[in-house]
């Protein structure tokens, strides 16, 4: 007979059988990875397997094998103890979808006034006994997950990234999340909105790569909330000037007093409060303060026709909840968080085990921008210390001695012919720099100098000096057809001047001039040699979020021709919100490439160090890149354009291209095939980065009088909008 140690241990062997046979689903194994802030490689190595073989397992391609596969489950079976998955919704209440055209009213319909209306207040509590903080208010939708991935929501921010702080007429502050949720807010200062914001309100935002760090928990505070908690509903004279209230008034001491602090920009627009680290866990909190202009309306909003001032905080959580679910939580102006998307999804650093003290040490990524390097004198603004004492003050510098990588600003006269046609329709690129920025491998260390004439290599990001006076585009051949380039502007200068000597040009250029056929002979260049696609995963997560936006605005990627257009014209009108998002996702792409090269704001002396220059994110040679890829590409499209419908532009704003038509449409005037398809290499209708969209039609009547009132040189392509908000943050 066995003994009771040998059944027992047979029994044993069947539970670890079970075990094993029973992993979870693959994306449950990778959520409780991600969750645990692991690597598949650091999985492999505690498995001693490849890191292949984890992430075959994760995508459900293959299986575990013993001795791996007990190991495997064991893990598993430990992370999800500690990292539960989020509980399923109750019976018979519906999820709230990821967009949604309304919002549900916490407990009665928010009422629907006309922009210049008075604000909707917070609806009132139907019960006399106040519940507790954390609890829902009652008839508020249970917060919803709000998926952007195959990931369910991490318990730790179940209620969304941030909230919106409103008080009604008796004091009552609540705590506006997404999805419909409210919450209420016992705090009566701003320290303890802070500390309840960190310990009981569940906000904040996972991060967006396993290297990087989570997001902050962000509270928008309306002008009632600026009332309850003692702070001015505007800032002063003085105030706006420093950007911030004063050390001295009653809410920086209580926060002092709290223990809390303040970064150095102190309590401003979008003000930082925070207490020490506990380990590796951050204690932070940032205050978007509504009526202080936080949201820049040129940003955010309508700049003719604010919006959000009379916004409801239901609908203003719900515009910037879907913002920070769809580009990420925002952190101060939409360039400023279009930079800080692209350090989130390439964080400079990473932890990594030391073999010899087994503790875990700060490591680089290779694909990221990790130090500050030396500049290149031709590569930055004027303003830059760098140049101090090298050119008399009110010198301006040529192009031999400033690499001027800009987009387009150009215009012709009409020719006769041209003046023919009655109409001049314009269309607008979308998202013409995220799209240039695609696929663009870019420099991600220090320039090396090459001197005495170095070979031009397209495959090295840099700037390099190198005379393209001797380019002649005046007849070129195209798919065998011969194009006008007098009717084109040159793809080498802004302004679409054939270049008259020397002049330092970013490599997308000098590689242009190359595909054209043309030798080319550099001076002397600065190159990076450790490059790589750093924008790649900036620009997708941005197309998607336009994208998804667009679409639920009615403008799909299968519209096309004039389904497209009817779309876009009814897009304004379907939701105002998922218009202003719309907005901001355009100028979150724009800005985050000018804040690659941001200049000084005025500061005196004239070439002090500023702010920016100490970020590993000041590369002026990226911008240049971009802004470089942005041009050529377009003058790739106007040659192919030219090429298959004898069709030249007359002016060019930036993204803008103005095109003569016999009808008002863009349909009238862009070539097709006989099949009724755009012809391959043209401009395309479409809603995706890099096509077109309709941006005005005015006439050639019209257009005359604006040349004889400004002058043949006057850029047309800026004032023809149909929509004066069009092309905005584009």
């Amino acid at each position: 007979m066995p003994t009771e140690n040998e059944l027992l241990s047979n029994v044993d062997a069947l539970l670890e059988q079970v075990a094993q046979d029973d992993l979870p689903p693959p994306a449950e194994r990778r959520r409780l990875r991600e969750a645990a802030g692991l690597s598949q490689a650091q999985i492999a190595k505690a498995l001693d397997t490849r890191r292949e073989a984890v992430g075959n397992w994760e995508a459900g391609r293959t299986e575990p094998r013993p001795p791996q596969r007990a190991a495997y489950a064991r893990l598993l079976e430990k992370l999800a103890e500690r990292f539960p998955a989020p509980e399923p919704e109750a019976p018979g209440e519906p999820a709230v979808p990821e967009t949604f055209t309304a919002v549900p009213a916490p407990e009665t319909p928010a009422p629907s006034a006309p922009a210049a209306a008075k604000p909707p207040t917070r609806p009132a509590s139907t019960t006399a006994t106040r519940p507790p903080s954390t609890s829902r208010r009652p008839g508020a939708k249970k917060a919803a997950a709000k998926k952007t991935t195959a990931a369910a929501v991490d318990p730790r921010f179940e209620n969304g990234p941030l909230a919106v702080i409103d008080a009604d007429q008796d004091g009552q502050v609540s705590a506006y999340c997404v999805g419909g949720l409210v919450l209420d807010v016992p705090a009566k200062t701003i320290p303890a909105l802070v500390d309840w914001t960190l310990t009981e309100a569940r906000l904040g935002q996972a991060r967006l790569h396993r290297n990087g760090r989570d997001a902050d928990p962000i509270l928008v505070l309306t002008a009632t909330a600026l009332e309850r908690y003692g702070l001015p509903a505007a800032l002063s004279e003085e105030e706006r000037r420093h950007g911030r209230i004063a050390d001295s008034h009653k809410v920086v001491k209580q926060i002092k007093r709290a223990g809390l602090q303040l970064t150095q920009r102190g309590f401003g627009p979008w003000a930082r409060v925070y207490r020490e680290p506990e380990g590796s866990k951050r204690r932070c909190v940032q205050l978007c303060i509504l009526p202080w202009n936080a949201l820049d309306a040129r940003e955010w909003d309508k700049k003719d026709d604010p919006q959000l001032p009379t916004m409801h905080p239901a609908d203003l959580a719900r515009y910037l909840g879907l913002y920070a679910a769809r580009v990420m939580t925002p952190r101060g102006t939409t360039a400023t968080t279009g930079l800080e998307l692209m350090v989130a999804l390439r964080p400079p650093t990473r932890a990594e085990k030391d073999e010899a003290t087994g503790e875990f040490k700060r490591a680089f990524n290779d694909d990221a921008l990790t130090a500050l390097y030396p500049v290149v004198e031709c590569e930055v603004p004027d303003e830059h210390p760098i140049l101090k004492d090298k050119f008399a003050r009110h010198h301006l510098r040529t192009p031999a001695e400033m690499l001027m990588e800009e987009p387009y600003d150009w215009c012709r006269p009409l020719t006769d012919e041209e003046c023919m046609n009655q109409f001049l329709v314009t269309v607008d690129i979308n998202m013409s720099f995220a799209a240039a920025a695609n696929s663009l491998t870019v420099g991600l260390n220090g320039p090396t100098h090459l001197k005495n004439n170095p070979k031009f290599d397209a495959s090295l990001p840099g700037s390099w000096l190198v005379d393209l006076s001797h380019v002649d585009l005046s007849r070129v051949q195209i798919n065998g057809r011969t194009v006008d380039g007098e009717r084109l502007p040159s793809p080498f200068t802004p302004k679409g001047d054939r270049p008259e000597g020397p002049a330092w040009y970013a490599t997308p250029t000098v590689a242009y001039a190359v595909e054209l056929g043309f030798d080319v002979a550099p001076l002397e260049a600065y190159v990076r040699t450790q490059t790589g696609r750093y924008l790649d995963a900036w620009y997708k997560r941005l197309r998607d979020a336009y994208v998804a936006t667009m679409a639920d605005l009615g403008v799909t990627t299968d519209l096309t021709g004039q389904e497209f257009l009817d779309a876009m014209a009814r897009s304004k009108q379907v939701d105002p919100t998922m218009a202003l998002l719309a907005t901001a996702i355009k100028a979150t792409a724009k800005g985050g490439i000018g804040k690659l090269r941001q200049r000084s704001r005025g500061q005196v002396p004239y070439y002090e160090e500023y702010p920016a220059l100490k970020r590993e994110t000041w590369r002026p040679d990226i911008r240049a890149a971009v802004l470089a890829s942005q041009r050529i590409g377009l003058h790739r499209k106007l040659m192919k354009t030219a090429a298959a419908a004898d069709l030249y532009p007359v002016a060019i704003g930036t993204d803008a291209i103005v095109y003569p038509s016999p009808g008002p449409s863009p349909l009238d005037v862009l070539p097709h095939t006989p099949e009724g398809k755009p012809v391959p290499g043209t401009f395309r209708l479409g809603v995706s980065p890099g096509m077109v969209k309709h941006q005005g039609t005015q006439t050639v009547l019209w257009a005359e009088e604006q040349f004889e009132e400004h002058g043949a040189v006057f850029n047309i392509a800026n004032l023809i909008k149909t929509d004066q908000s069009a092309g905005e943050g584009e």
